[in-house]
């Protein structure tokens, strides 16, 4: 990626990371990457990740990914049906985590990218993911990637577990249409 800063100065940032399907054996560090977003308190109502078990249950396999730099994975996403009904074939809920310690070197912004990638080539028209406001992060990525904010759900659910315990919280629903899938 190259990138000319304000003052004219050339900068090149390099990201070596592979995007590839996620595997079973990536699991622990899914896992570990899943409780940091936890931790956080900005990530998911969730108070602990499922076991790979439920997660291997809930998540559609073609469109699982992990951002890895040698054996380490640095990101992942995964999505998951929004219905059992035929007519929402196409539609899907995603998420995606970055590890704290590769934040802010454009790995999501690589995973959420391919994670598109794939799901318009698997033939999803419609990916979507609630997402806490406070989590500007996260709301900046999608709009870059072209997501759209279609609603707020006001006190949705209330938080259980973190800095954020014992309050309802928001959430933003957002999603991205594919140009080539569904209208």
């Amino acid at each position: 990626m190259l990138d000319i800063g304000g003052s004219g100065a050339v900068v090149v940032r390099l990201l070596l990371v592979t995007i590839r399907a996620m595997r079973p054996e990536d699991w622990p560090q899914v896992e570990q990457i899943y409780r940091e977003g936890i931790d956080a308190g900005n990530a998911t109502f969730e108070s602990d990740p499922p076991t790979w078990d439920a997660f291997d249950a809930g998540k559609i396999l073609d469109v699982r990914l992990v951002a890895v730099d040698g054996e380490q994975v640095l990101g992942w996403a995964a999505a998951s049906p929004v219905s059992s009904r035929p007519v929402y074939r196409g539609v899907i809920e995603h998420s995606v985590y970055v590890a704290d310690a590769a934040q802010g070197r454009g790995i999501g912004r690589e995973l959420l990218g391919a994670f598109l990638e794939a799901a318009e080539a698997a033939g999803y028209w419609m990916v979507q993911s609630s997402i806490f406001p406070e989590n500007t992060a996260s709301m900046s990525l999608h709009e870059k990637l072209g997501f759209r904010a279609v609603g707020r759900r006001e006190a949705i659910a209330l938080m259980t577990y973190g800095p954020y315990q014992g309050q309802w919280r928001d959430t933003v629903l957002v999603e991205w249409r594919s140009a080539k899938q569904g209208r």
